[in-house]
């Protein structure tokens, strides 16, 4: 009796073992998270790289024009960013995760520490900016749409701010409304593999976040 008891209980270890290591079931259900980290094809192939992203859409949040488009966002006269809505399972991928991921995937803290010119253009003290790409609608950005994302999105930063030099410029808001982008925007990396700008930008900062997530457990075996 005390053997088979001893061979239930080591039984029973093993499977709870299995059960933990075992990647989590999807759900079936759906969240979404809008987020902006600079230009929106950099943000866009990064996250659909993560394990529990089922979609993710380029689009403009957070101005106060509607129906926006890309020439004016470029012009930084609406007020919007360009950012990407991410839809996940959460019962793979919590909106924290998504979060904490945001963090690596750029640059927060990047605003400009004085006035200037840059592209011909008169760039303010704060202006916004992620490598070569200036201008507000390049800000780092969070826009929520629960009380509950809010409060995680606020209680993130706060602990991200240990990883920085410098204060994260991160704006955190309610979500008004989002606008899906041009078709031609979408799956850019995809459909433009040999675009100068995806070779140069997009492509490896891909490649970075790519490495994050597999240390992280956090990519798609497909990815991989």
């Amino acid at each position: 009796m005390k053997t088979l008891a001893i061979l239930s209980l080591a039984l029973m270890a093993s499977l709870s073992s299995q059960a933990a290591d075992a990647p989590a079931a999807a759900s079936g259900k759906t969240e979404s998270a809008i987020i902006g980290g600079g230009c929106f094809w950099c943000v866009e192939a990064q996250y659909l790289m993560v394990k529990g992203v089922k979609k993710v859409v380029s689009g403009y949040a957070g101005g106060q024009k509607d129906n926006p488009t890309y020439e004016e966002v470029c012009e930084g006269t609406t007020g919007h960013a360009e950012v990407i809505k991410i839809d996940f399972d959460p019962a793979v991928v919590s909106f924290k995760e998504i979060i904490e991921l945001f963090w690596d995937a750029h640059d927060p803290t990047s605003v400009t520490k004085e006035d200037m010119y840059k592209h011909g253009k008169f760039l303010p003290k704060g202006t916004a900016y992620q490598g070569n790409d200036y201008g507000s609608q390049y800000r780092s950005a969070i826009y929520t749409t629960s009380d509950e994302q809010l409060k995680i999105a606020q209680e993130s930063k706060a602990a991200a701010q240990k990883n920085f030099k410098e204060p994260i410029a991160t704006e955190i808001a309610p979500l008004k409304k989002f606008y899906p982008a041009e078709d031609y925007h979408q799956n850019y990396q995809a459909r433009n593999p040999y675009a100068g700008y995806v070779q140069g930008v997009v492509t490896p900062k891909a490649e970075k976040f790519k490495h994050k997530l597999e240390e992280k457990g956090k990519i798609k075996p497909e990815v991989k």
